[in-house]
């Protein structure tokens, strides 16, 4: 019999990181399986820390290969072995994966409107999903709170250097203008400043490869958006 703790294998062997595990309902948005053949469980797939990147940067080819090509690479066999049904938040039609991180662990949005864990802090993202028609046993939820609840300071709303994040929002026009010019090569090198200011989850911060690959990634889509 399939068990979770038999999937979370088989993704860490991947090189991927279990990022949690829900039973599905209607107002999930989560896809049938297969026409007809609803889903039971979803298992979120993707990383917290650098553990991830150092797989992916170890097996891809730099001059063809993106995060996005890995990451099917990666879940479409374990999907097929498994007889689950893989699943994307990069694909169109988009997927509603904040909600999936919400409901399958202790996620929450931050000031910077970036989803914060307890444990990783800003430093997770999500890459992928395996759905079952099974209903698999799953631990009881983890509904630890948001800690940025208990951060008296709010360090990641004071440390832009073009106060990009406020209250009201994330400016992302601001943000893109700083990264392009020398003043922003410090984010663009190491990361976004006002990231690297929060206390939670310094454990899991990105390696500079990983935070620069991820920020030139950014830059990269504003300037195709425009």
């Amino acid at each position: 019999m399939l068990t979770l703790a038999a999937v979370e294998h088989e993704l860490r062997d991947a090189g991927l990181t279990p990022r949690g595990a829900f039973h599905p309902e209607p107002e999930d948005g989560a896809p049938d399986i297969q026409p007809g053949r609803p889903a039971a469980t979803v298992v979120l797939a993707g990383n917290a820390g650098p553990g991830m990147w150092r797989a992916f940067s170890a097996e891809r080819d730099p001059d063809r290969d993106t995060l996005d090509d890995w990451s099917r690479a990666k879940l479409e066999p374990l999907a097929a072995r498994l007889g689950a049904r893989a699943l994307y938040p990069f694909e169109a039609p988009y997927l509603p994966f904040q909600r999936w991180a919400s409901r399958a662990g202790p996620c929450h949005v931050s000031p910077l409107g970036m989803f914060i864990h307890p444990d990783f802090g800003l430093w997770h993202g999500f890459r992928g999903a395996l759905a079952f028609a099974e209903r698999l046993d799953l631990p009881a939820a983890d509904r630890r709170a948001l800690p940025c609840e208990t951060c008296t300071g709010k360090p990641c709303l004071t440390t832009c250097p073009v106060a990009a994040f406020s209250r009201a929002g994330y400016d992302v026009p601001a943000c893109a203008a700083h990264l392009a010019t020398p003043q922003g090569a410090d984010c663009m090198a190491e990361g976004c400043r006002a990231r690297r200011a929060c206390p939670v989850g310094r454990d899991a911060i990105y390696e500079p490869a990983q935070a620069a690959f991820h920020m030139k990634a950014f830059l990269r889509a504003r300037r195709d958006e425009g």
